[in-house]
């Protein structure tokens, strides 16, 4: 690149994610490589104000953004992740890094994914889903009204116990409860309820938890190696991802090669099927008894804090912290990334 770009990093936002954002962000904008490009901030508070740097409320957002030539909007959850922000830069013709309005707002619905990734033949967890609170919603989108106790006799005859009850718009495992008998899952229901009306209600997976990253345009997709997730708690909560040290990242993860290229060429299966483009972290299980790949999501913005899978994965691979943004960024003028000399 000969002349240096100007990028607008935004983070913060308004969703139950704003923390991680802020880490995100503020990672990102230390490790963009200043000898290339031109870097500017905007925050996002939790109240939705657009800050210049953080500080300085924008007047005219619009005016503000066709200053850069390119934004980089590291926004994990609602309204930053779910295609909202990508679609009012289509409308700006703002080139941004990352994924569409299409592949960002299908991924950030946990149920209408598994809808895509059943098409694809993708192996996931069985499932049902239920909405506002007591609708549950059949394989043919036919709507029954339950109550509590017939939502919980659906699960134990449909998935069994332990599931893993999750609001359907959610990340970084904000209100997902684990249940493990009638009481547990009707608690778990009123507490993702708090979050979204559409849940959903997975039967739980006894296995390794690994992570792959996924970078590239259209026929030019790598898979980076895959990673082990040896959680701290019950599951990968948001504690333990972000509060608890006793959580382990594993690089690579201690698998064979065959299931290894198997998780990766999955991987690009599943971020070709949502349309993906730039980035993605797809997530699944290793199951024990089976030794079946399950996936079990894709992340579009994944997290860019030092503790972050996704940057840790691709350093594995040779690429730096730095390197890895520039890749981004370079992916959004559909650069050949991967014919370096």
């Amino acid at each position: 690149m000969n002349e240096k770009k100007r990028v607008c990093v935004i983070y913060g936002g308004m969703s139950t994610e704003h923390d991680v954002s802020i880490i995100s962000g503020k990672n990102v904008i230390d490790n963009l490589d200043k000898e290339k490009f031109n870097v500017s901030s905007i925050v996002i508070d939790k109240n939705g104000n657009w800050l210049e740097e953080g500080k300085k409320t924008i007047k005219n957002i619009k005016e503000h953004l066709k200053k850069n030539d390119i934004v980089f909007p590291v926004l994990h959850g609602k309204y930053g992740e779910d295609g909202t922000i990508q679609g009012m830069l289509d409308l700006l013709k703002i080139p941004y890094v990352g994924c569409g309005v299409l592949a960002s707002s299908i991924s950030m619905d946990k149920v209408y994914t598994k809808r895509i990734f059943e098409k694809a033949n993708i192996q996931q967890a069985k499932y049902i889903f239920i909405k506002n609170g007591n609708i549950y919603v059949d394989a043919n989108l036919d709507e029954i009204e339950l109550n509590n106790s017939e939502i919980a006799e659906l699960v134990e005859k449909e998935l069994g116990y332990p599931v893993f009850v999750k609001p359907s718009n959610s990340g970084s495992s904000v209100g997902i409860s684990k249940a493990t008998n009638n009481q547990n899952l009707i608690k778990a229901i009123e507490q993702a309820k708090n979050y979204d009306n559409k849940i959903l209600i997975e039967k739980g997976i006894q296995g390794k938890e690994v992570e792959c990253a996924v970078l590239g345009n259209d026929k030019e997709v790598r898979a980076s190696t895959v990673g082990e997730i040896i959680p701290a708690e019950d599951f990968y909560s948001y504690d333990a991802k972000y509060n608890n040290s006793k959580s382990i990242v594993k690089i690579p993860a201690d698998i064979s090669e065959n299931k290894m290229n198997e998780i990766k060429r999955t991987a690009i299966k599943a971020f070709k099927a949502v349309d993906g483009k730039g980035l993605s972290r797809v997530d699944f299980f290793i199951e024990d008894k089976t030794n079946n790949v399950i996936i079990n999501e894709i992340n579009t913005m994944p997290g860019f804090t030092e503790i972050s899978m996704y940057p840790k994965l691709w350093k594995y691979e040779g690429l730096s912290y730095s390197e890895l943004l520039t890749k981004l960024i370079e992916l959004t003028y559909n650069k050949a990334i991967w014919n370096e000399n």
